[in-house]
């Protein structure tokens, strides 16, 4: 039995984890952690995630967490998320982070934490949305330079981020499977008088607003046709199973940073 604690376990994405953690067979619910000063902090763990009491109380430290679980699972902020893999780094204990907006900065740190521990990184844990990865980078094989690509995504009024960790995800992909690097041709915002769009340009485009849990279109745009692939994510569950799915796969792995293509088992 895999034992899991949550990080960020009075949020919307930690409570709905934890729901999932005790509805999954193979996985048990041991822990939850929030920031000293969260209202949730000190109560039960079943109460905060909309469940039956069950005797563990939510921590302010995650060093308490990190004693009983094999697994941190981990949506939060950057700098409470690399805060969290260098306490589980030190343990050598699996993580699971779903958490975007990390700099190249953080992730320089997170490549050398993860020589310590296994760890899931992923800024969208959702089946679909990896299989699409995989289906973007091969259409733009396919098609070739003549498509123009653009990347509209929009989230929900809260989201701090922008463009979505799964926007850029999608752009890198599209980016590589072309030969360059999303910081050579990514494009973020147009204004005004812009000039004939570069050839080798990878736009994208953030909409923000109301209750969006989170939908990604990327557009191929040739002469004279379109290709639009979209997805619609329809509520938070599939990313929470994805990432408890994730946390049943990581335990026992060697260290290193995987990917939920590697947990699929369709990375390339």
């Amino acid at each position: 039995m895999v034992k899991a604690a949550v990080a960020g376990i009075g949020g919307r994405m930690g409570s709905r984890i934890a729901q999932i953690i005790v509805e999954t067979e193979g996985i048990e619910l041991v822990g939850g952690v929030e920031r000293p000063d969260h209202p949730v902090v000190g109560r039960d763990i079943g109460l905060v995630a909309g469940m039956p009491p069950c005797g563990v109380l939510v921590d302010d430290a995650v060093e308490a967490v990190l004693t009983r679980c094999d697994v941190l699972i981990d949506f939060t902020a950057p700098e409470a998320s690399l805060n969290h893999l260098e306490k589980a780094a030190a343990r050598g204990t699996a993580m699971v982070v779903g958490t975007t907006g990390f700099t190249p900065a953080h992730l320089e740190k997170i490549r050398d934490l993860t020589q310590r521990m296994p760890c899931v990184l992923a800024p969208n844990m959702s089946v679909g949305v990896n299989v699409l990865f995989k289906v973007i980078r091969d259409l733009t094989r396919l098609l070739g330079p003549g498509y123009d690509v653009e990347i509209v995504e929009a989230h929900h009024r809260f989201k701090k981020d922008a463009p979505s960790g799964t926007a850029l995800k999608l752009a890198e992909a599209v980016a590589a499977a072309r030969g360059r690097s999303l910081q050579e041709v990514g494009l973020y915002e147009r204004h005004g008088v812009i000039g004939e769009r570069p050839r080798e340009v990878i736009g994208l485009q953030t909409v923000r607003g109301g209750d969006v849990v989170g939908e990604h279109t990327v557009f191929f745009l040739g002469m004279g046709e379109r290709i639009e692939v979209t997805h619609r994510a329809h509520s938070r569950d599939n990313f929470a199973r994805g990432a408890v799915a994730a946390a049943k796969w990581v335990v026992g792995k060697p260290a290193g940073l995987y990917s939920m293509q590697n947990v699929l088992g369709i990375a390339e």
